[in-house]
């Protein structure tokens, strides 16, 4: 009697899909259909057992129970109740509900499982039998119900969840990739064509590619060693089925490991997940067939014999810190492939795709994934005669210091700034500052840090011509300014209003400390996009210091109190420091405190500047007003912006200023123009003082800042 055909759905993610429709096909599957959830077939209930011990590429298999239209709830009701439940599973046994799909009825997985659930424990309940318990944790049998076009289906969890673990990973590195998409990226990268020849994973992490490419070409059936299946509650499972394929596919995979004659080799430069590695291929049983070694990836070189497949899934430079260090690998790795590794493929997933440029090679292949949350590109190369042709046609295939404008350019600042930066002293300054409209960013030295930010790319250039870019400053930058990549910091500057300008990036809590003209600040280049010291203020600080000395400062929008500072470290005779920050103000006691400056004639307040000095009832010799663009704060009870209301700004300042004495006022707003007739008519003239502020590292950018001295009229 020919064995009945059950109906299965395959799942898997992203990218995979077409790869598992062959797999599922060939196991002999019937009717087999790729859909974007998944791959559909029919198959006998032995086969059904067979594929969820072999698929090297389902995350799960599940077996459908019912049907039905399911426009609102009555009808999902009713289509879950068409499934005779008391036969699928007993009273005794926990059981979860996933559900997947929304309609305009049913709007939520929650509602939907819930809808389920009641019209099983009703069944249950109707025929005479307990009610079962749900269990959402652990259950010991799990159904899962897809809603689509009013329509649902709902599916037995036949293999149960997590289907790509095979159980050898211990633990995993920073970015664990599943074994399912090291698979396919195996079977993507041709090297099961020919398992005689070398596979080499350079950044190998925990093993997981060579392990799963030893696995499949020894033939291994992944899931053997599976503890807990989902059909094992099931009542219409079939244990002796189950056991003869079970049987067959452990004495399958020990014959073809027998005939196994093959070694890959993995490198890593992390001593401690190499570890984990090694420990994963025991679990796995295949150590003897993977080398591993210690080393840095450029420290490779091609002892591997060959020609044959490089295969690696570096990280991808989401970190801060970790994208400046990976573009030099990128660089040098692909020179070292086209000077060590003629005639070898090879195959690349990472969800950084401008990262490939570096490489300086023409991929012929490009697969799109998923990694986790991330969208990933597979791309292959062949480093061969063609390859090479195209390198001698294009001579930008190589990096060549000549040959970068960017280069030549950052060269060209330091030496013009080599004698001001000796003479003065200076630990922190602007090296760069999109001198090259292509290359937009800024480039600024930290004592022995280097900071890239990068700014929106102007509407004239290509983005993908601007992420090119920035890959080689990132590259040049430290190379030219003999700085190593763990001491650049790379952070991207979108054009940033009111509070957003010091927004918080990373929670480091690291610091250095910079001398500034017998000052020390400290300065946090990781967890904000400004780093506690405008730079473009360097002069505007020292102008302010010596106008205060013997003299009471009032430092308005005071941010981390670097104008403070310096005026209390040349001799102001009392110092008031307003922001609305908590976090700027207690920065600001941080520096004073470096320094050594303490007691009572240094005041810190936080509140909001404006309302504040409406209220001010103090006189003061010097105010320092550097005020936001623009300003909405969730403090403060109405917006700001500078050019509208800087004479409102200046009135209320007026009245805290002491007979003779001076206002500093300064803003960043590009094209302010200040009102000199709503001045004069409150008795103030104002001394463009821009072109005395602006230090020679700023010197090129004429819209840095806008500088003025303010005073009464004289009479």
């Amino acid at each position: 009697m020919k064995e009945s055909t059950q109906q299965f759905l395959a799942l898997t993610s992203p990218g995979i899909e077409v790869l598992l429709f062959d797999e599922i096909k060939n196991f002999g599957a019937l009717n087999v259909i790729q859909k974007p959830e998944g791959v559909y077939f029919q198959a006998s209930l032995a086969l059904g057992y067979k594929i969820s011990l072999w698929t090297r590429l389902a995350t799960r298999i599940m077996l459908k129970l019912g049907e039905g239209e399911a426009k609102d709830k009555d009808e999902l009701f009713k289509a879950a109740s068409s499934v005779n439940w008391p036969e699928v599973f007993n009273s005794t046994t926990s059981f979860a509900i996933d559900f997947v799909g929304y309609s305009e009825e049913i709007r939520n997985s929650q509602f939907g499982g819930l809808t389920i659930k009641d019209a099983i424990v009703d069944q249950f309940r109707d025929q005479g039998f307990e009610r079962p318990d749900v269990d959402k944790k652990s259950p010991q049998i799990s159904f899962q119900a897809r809603l689509l076009r009013d329509h649902v289906t709902i599916f037995l969890d036949f293999s149960g969840r997590g289907l790509f673990q095979r159980g050898y990973r211990e633990h995993s590195g920073a970015a664990p990739l599943k074994e399912n998409l090291a698979a396919a990226l195996i079977i993507r990268s041709g090297w099961l064509n020919d398992t005689s020849k070398p596979l080499v994973d350079p950044m190998c992490g925990s093993g997981t590619i060579l392990i799963e490419a030893v696995s499949m070409a020894a033939k291994q059936a992944p899931a053997i060693d599976r503890t807990s299946w989902g059909f094992e509650s099931w009542l219409l499972h079939d244990d002796d089925l189950w056991q003869e394929q079970l049987s067959q596919a452990v004495a399958a995979s020990a014959e073809s490991l027998d005939k196994l004659k093959i070694k890959v080799f993995g490198i890593d430069i992390d001593s401690r997940v190499l570890k984990t590695a090694q420990q994963n291929a025991r679990n796995a049983h295949l150590q003897q067939y993977i080398e591993f070694s210690c080393k840095n990836t450029n420290d490779m070189n091609n002892t591997f014999g060959g020609p044959g497949t490089v295969l690696f899934n570096p990280p991808y430079g989401e970190r801060i810190g970790e994208l400046p260090e990976l573009v030099e690998n990128f660089v040098l790795f692909g020179q070292k492939l086209k000077a060590q590794f003629i005639d070898w493929r090879v195959a690349i997933l990472t969800a950084n795709i401008d990262l490939l440029a570096m490489l300086k090679l023409s991929s012929f292949k490009r697969y799109k994934f998923k990694n986790g949350p991330l969208d990933c590109q597979l791309a292959l190369y062949n480093v061969d005669d063609k390859q090479r042709a195209k390198d001698a046609v294009n001579p930008q295939s190589e990096f060549a210091e000549q040959d970068s404008a960017f280069a030549n350019r950052l060269k060209k600042n330091r030496k013009n700034l080599k004698g001001w930066l000796k003479s003065n002293d200076i630990e922190a300054y602007r090296l760069y500052d999109g001198d090259i409209p292509e290359y937009n960013v800024a480039i600024d030295i930290y004592g022995e840090y280097l900071v890239i930010q990068e700014y929106s790319a102007p509407k004239t250039i290509e983005e993908d011509k601007a992420k090119k870019r920035l890959q080689e400053v990132i590259y040049w930058a430290p190379k030219v300014l003999a700085i190593p990549t763990d001491k650049v910091v790379l952070k991207t500057r979108a054009k940033q209003k009111g509070s957003n300008q010091y927004q918080r990036l990373d929670k480091s809590k690291q610091s250095l400390t910079i001398n500034e003209h017998g000052a020390k600040f400290k300065i946090n280049l990781w967890d904000y996009l400004d780093t506690g010291l405008f730079l473009d203020h360097r002069k505007t600080r020292q102008i302010v210091a010596k106008k205060s000395q013997g003299k009471s400062l009032l430092n308005l929008f005071a941010y981390t109190g670097s104008v403070s500072v310096q005026a209390a470290v040349q001799g102001a005779s009392s110092i008031t420091t307003v922001d609305m920050s908590n976090t700027y103000l207690n920065w600001a006691e941080d520096n004073f405190a470096l320094n050594k400056l303490n007691g009572h004639k240094y005041q810190f307040i936080q509140a909001d500047c404006l309302d504040w000095l409406k209220k001010n009832v103090n006189k003061f010799d010097i105010i320092f007003i550097d005020p936001p663009t623009f300003s909405n704060s969730k403090r403060m009870e109405d917006s700001f912006d500078v050019q509208r209301d800087h004479v409102a700004l200046l009135t209320d300042a007026l009245k805290s200023l002491n007979r003779g004495g001076e206002i500093f006022f300064t803003n960043n707003k590009r094209n302010f123009k200040i009102d000199f007739e709503a001045l004069a008519e409150l008795g103030l003239t104002a001394q463009a003082m821009s072109d005395v502020t602006r230090d020679k590292d700023f010197a090129r950018n004429k819209h840095i800042h806008n500088s003025w001295s303010i005073r009464r009229t004289a009479t």
